[in-house]
């Protein structure tokens, strides 16, 4: 019987030790800052998600570490049924109330930004300034002074930042911004060049990403990216010109009125590669992920030609009269 009641003892004595260390370490979940994997995590709850889902969503994006404490917290502050779907921006310094007392208010579309591929930098700059609800830190820098600011370097901008979809509260700096798709552009290419196709001509990851400018301004069809990169890039094995409008689109600035003409294709600009070998001297676009896989990752071909069948796709040729032929039989019978 002693033993019995020695058991119980301890037993109480080892549920009350293991009480006392949960509350411990709940008080410390509560009032540490959550160890977030960036400055700012942009995520989106759909309608209908649980709390549990939610919780494994916070921590795929970095803003938990596991999902236990943060379900005995929402449970013991009657949260569950409070938290809403929506599109969040959540910012570093963050403790758990406060990522809870977030999410209980809903979406935040009014700061999200959507940076498309194959727009320009230009476009970028124009619609990030015309974003409201944020800081607009950087408005009177040049482009040059920008870059320096965000990299270090003074370096011409195209291409230079990652398409996405972008979170912001009211608290961030357009340079906040510029930086993140800076960084994630940097890290997304400097990837991809490590596991690059070998005995390619790029003398640099730059011109890999000029080249992958190039193919997102070719095509929308994504899984005609690697073949329309493999006709450029057998162009430049062969010395023949890259010959491709977008660049000389691009050279023309503000003179393109939405038509290009012969007399544009014999204009010389450092883009216009029906005047000039090579690579133009930058990107002309802000690239995706799919095109710069394209650029890297170039279909084995032995084209070089292509035209756009007038159904949002191309007919690839390997000889200039079968070119020609597929341009009479595409785009002549347009006009």
């Amino acid at each position: 019987m002693w033993f019995i009641k020695q058991g119980m003892k301890y037993g109480a004595a080892m549920v009350a030790a293991s009480g006392l260390a949960l509350a411990i370490w709940m008080v410390i979940f509560m009032i540490r800052p959550l160890p977030m994997a960036s400055e700012t995590i942009g995520m989106q709850i759909p309608a209908g998600a649980s709390v549990r889902g939610i919780a494994d969503q916070l921590v795929s994006a970095g803003v938990l570490t596991e999902p236990y404490s943060f379900l005995l917290l929402v449970k013991l502050s009657g949260s569950g049924s409070q938290l809403q779907a929506g599109d969040y921006a959540l910012n570093t310094p963050l403790q758990a109330m406060a990522l809870i007392d977030i999410l209980k208010h809903g979406t935040f579309d009014q700061f999200k930004l959507q940076l498309i591929e194959g727009k320009t930098f230009a476009d970028f700059r124009q619609k990030l300034a015309q974003m409201p609800g944020i800081r607009h830190d950087t408005v009177m820098l040049s482009d040059s002074e920008l870059m320096q600011q965000i990299s270090g370097q003074a370096m011409h901008p195209e291409g230079w930042f990652f398409p996405d979809t972008y979170f912001l509260d009211a608290q961030s700096s357009d340079a906040d911004l510029y930086k993140r798709a800076y960084q994630k552009m940097a890290q997304h290419l400097s990837v991809a060049w490590e596991a690059r196709q070998p005995g390619l001509p790029y003398r640099s990851m730059y011109e890999a990403l000029v080249m992958a400018s190039i193919v997102e301004k070719e095509t929308g069809v994504e899984e005609e990216r690697p073949q329309i990169a493999g006709v450029f890039v057998n162009r430049l094995r062969k010395g023949m010109r890259l010959q491709t409008d977008p660049t000389v689109i691009y050279g023309m600035g503000t003179r393109y009125r939405g038509n290009i003409t012969k007399k544009d294709l014999l204009t010389d600009t450092a883009y216009n590669t029906y005047t000039r070998s090579g690579l133009p001297p930058t990107p002309i676009a802000l690239p995706g992920l799919a095109s710069i896989q394209a650029a890297l990752h170039p279909a084995k071909t032995n084209a070089l030609y292509f035209v756009a069948n007038g159904q949002g796709r191309h007919v690839f040729t390997s000889t200039l009269e079968a070119h020609n032929q597929a341009v009479r039989a595409y785009q002549l019978k347009k006009h």
